[in-house]
């Protein structure tokens, strides 16, 4: 795998874990 990948990866597994958390605590925001 090349870092861009590696990179793209880690940000969209960023993402959903974020979007879990604001789905499942929406008073936090």
């Amino acid at each position: 795998m090349s870092l861009f990948q590696i990179i793209a990866a880690v940000v969209s597994a960023l993402l959903l874990v974020y979007l879990v958390y604001a789905l499942l605590k929406p008073e936090a925001f």
